[in-house]
């Protein structure tokens, strides 16, 4: 995400490029004055559009003095790298741009800038959560991208796919624009049927299947604001299918894919069962899904989600009641803690499942341990 123009945040780094080298430390939302705010928005901060899930954002070095926008650059371009460094061959030319479109729950970034190069260490390490693939799309010039001892050349409309959590680099020596789609890596495993991708993998825009990934990635960015969850899921699959048979993949079957699907909402559901404000909205958004299609996910097994969310805590209700180890806990106390927000409501749902009242039943269990 791009930097928030309500807040207000220090940065201190060291630049090196082939004209500049020096140590950056001040406040961007302190202006001189509030002439100089309103005449310089986008210094630190972005131009923010609505959207479904959230903002889109806009940043260029057009509405920055050019005094300021290497380092405008750099500030922005880190809400969406992380960590980086850049190397300019003019600083003082140097102009781009940002745009950044949530699709989904996913997000597509487009950079265009003047000649520049790119260098990016991850902090954190390989197992976690934050491990992604980014799918890159080359809309203009030439750029070479390396990861480990791969390197390719894209050219307009080719492709290749990297990994986050190893080191890469890029370079151009022209003028370049490209489209990012970051990628948690077990979305795409999942949806490719693959734990290992080819890196670094030149996927030719004017030629095949190539093309048709080019314009479908091309198409969803810029279709991104009108797109219902629906059609986001659908425009997901799809370039998903697409970039598997690219990377020469079987793209897995659609049972092998709800099954694995299905497996990891239950996983979350089970994960997250304490707590009493888990909904559909919250399951869908974790599994990159839309609500609908979790719906229809279960649905298709003959019940909802709100059915089995209070069937799995039930039967953690019903094993805590069976456990001699809770004898010190209320049949309340035990219901709030799987994810409970009214007794009665509880001890009518434990009823209608099981055929007894949660006393009756705690009494039972402890008559027949006590034997």
């Amino acid at each position: 995400m791009l930097i928030d123009s309500g807040a207000t945040m220090r940065l201190r780094r060291t630049a090196t490029c082939d004209t500049f080298s020096h140590h950056y430390d001040r406040n961007w939302l302190q202006f001189k004055s509030a002439t100089e705010r309103a005449a310089y928005p986008c210094i630190g901060s972005a131009t923010t559009f609505r959207h479904r899930w959230g903002p889109m954002l806009q940043f260029s070095t057009d509405l920055v003095p050019a005094s300021d926008r290497f380092d405008a650059w750099h500030w922005n371009a880190q809400k969406i790298c992380g960590d980086c460094h850049f190397r300019f061959p003019n600083t003082s030319r140097f102009h781009g741009s940002i745009e950044a479109r949530p699709f989904g729950q996913l997000q597509f970034t487009r950079f265009s800038s003047s000649p520049l190069s790119f260098q990016k260490t991850p902090l954190y390490t390989v197992s976690s959560e934050n491990v992604s693939y980014i799918v890159i799309t080359q809309l203009q010039g030439t750029q070479s991208y390396c990861q480990g001892k791969a390197i390719v050349v894209l050219t307009p409309c080719d492709s290749t796919v990297l990994d986050s959590s190893l080191p890469w680099s890029s370079d151009s020596a022209d003028p370049c624009a490209r489209l990012y789609l970051r990628v948690p890596a077990w979305l795409m495993h999942e949806h490719t049927g693959a734990n290992h991708l080819p890196l670094s993998k030149r996927i030719n825009g004017r030629f095949g299947l190539g093309v048709a990934l080019f314009n479908l990635a091309t198409s969803l960015y810029e279709q991104a604001p009108v797109l219902n969850p629906d059609e986001e899921v659908s425009g997901l699959e799809s370039f998903f299918h697409i970039l598997s048979s690219c990377l020469g993949r079987s793209f897995p079957t659609a049972q092998t894919h709800s099954t694995n699907l299905r497996g990891r909402i239950a996983t979350f559901i089970e994960a997250n069962l304490t707590d009493p404000a888990l909904t559909p909205s919250d399951i869908a958004a974790e599994a990159h899904i839309s609500v609908r299609h979790l719906h229809r996910l279960f649905e298709s097994q003959g019940r909802s989600v709100s059915d089995w969310i209070r069937e799995r805590r039930l039967e953690q209700c019903r094993a805590a009641l069976s456990d001699p180890c809770m004898e010190n806990k209320s049949i309340t106390e035990i219901a709030f803690s799987w994810g409970f927000s009214d007794s009665a409501h509880f001890s009518r749902s434990f009823r209608k499942s099981f055929g007894i009242s949660p006393r009756q039943f705690r009494s039972q269990r402890s008559r027949m341990l006590n034997r």
